[in-house]
């Protein structure tokens, strides 16, 4: 007998993919195109269709990082068919008071994750590869992986859809101070509780990758070196080479442009 742990639990998946309705126990029958443009309506601010240009890529810091679980607004299938799987996610009205999703949010999400990821979980390699699909003009896996790390909360090396579910409602749905933490998170690599100039470069680099060589202008090569200066100026306020969570969150705060794209997400769903 299989423990139900997070990871394992054995509760049914129907109502939570949708694929049950409670009501009419018939299936929803919603069509591919309806499907699409519900998950375009989700996250629209998540699918770049072109090369970013130079101004656009300045906005990294404070988008680039929260915008990224937007892989799967196009991966939606014209059947949904019940598929076995190893994990099952635990039960909807329990990610329903862990998160501040409705039901039928949850459902769309599910189904979403689960056509990307049968198995109920995602490794790594299986993240970057799902990610590239994104950003098919640069290479993404260097940053993918710092975000994969990010929703890894439990750090065991996979991400289920409870994991997904909880980052991602925390970025859509959470307060200002939730959704710096958030990213606090992401910059600080080695989670020690502060962002050294290394981390905060390697985060400026795999950026500057993922959005490719050919962005219009040409982004110069010691752009991502500039920009962590400017971020160091900017938010290490007792100047001692490192940025902590408290000086992240009152430069944060205190920053116009930063704040607006807080609120970009506020009505994403």
């Amino acid at each position: 007998m299989r423990s139900k742990g997070r990871k394992e639990s054995l509760s049914d998946s129907r109502d939570l993919d949708g694929s049950y309705d409670q009501l009419t126990g018939n299936p929803p029958g919603q069509t591919k195109k309806a499907l699409k443009q519900r998950f375009l309506k989700l996250l629209p601010c998540c699918r770049p269709k072109s090369i970013p240009s130079l101004s656009e890529s300045k906005t990294v810091l404070s988008s680039a990082t929260l915008s990224s679980p937007a892989f799967l607004a196009d991966s939606v299938e014209d059947e949904f068919e019940l598929s076995t799987v190893c994990h099952r996610p635990e039960g909807l009205e329990q990610l329903q008071e862990q998160t501040k999703f409705t039901r039928k949010e949850l459902q769309v999400l599910y189904r979403g994750f689960k056509n990307e990821c049968p198995s109920g979980i995602v490794n790594e390699e299986n993240f970057k590869q799902i990610y590239s699909q994104f950003f098919p003009q640069g290479d993404s896996s260097t940053y993918a992986t710092f975000l994969f790390n990010a929703f890894d909360t439990d750090h065991d090396g996979s991400v289920s859809f409870e994991d997904f579910v909880s980052g991602l409602s925390v970025i859509l749905r959470g307060t200002i101070d939730d959704r710096l933490n958030w990213a606090f998170n992401l910059y600080d690599l080695n989670k020690d509780g502060c962002i050294t100039k290394e981390e905060m470069l390697d985060i400026m680099k795999s950026i500057y990758d993922m959005m490719g060589k050919y962005t219009y202008p040409a982004m110069r090569e010691e752009a991502p070196r500039e920009h962590v200066e400017n971020f160091f100026q900017k938010m290490d306020r007792n100047k001692d080479g490192v940025v902590t969570i408290e000086e992240f969150l009152e430069s944060c705060q205190k920053d116009e442009n930063i704040m607006r794209s807080m609120q970009l997400f506020d009505n994403v769903i």
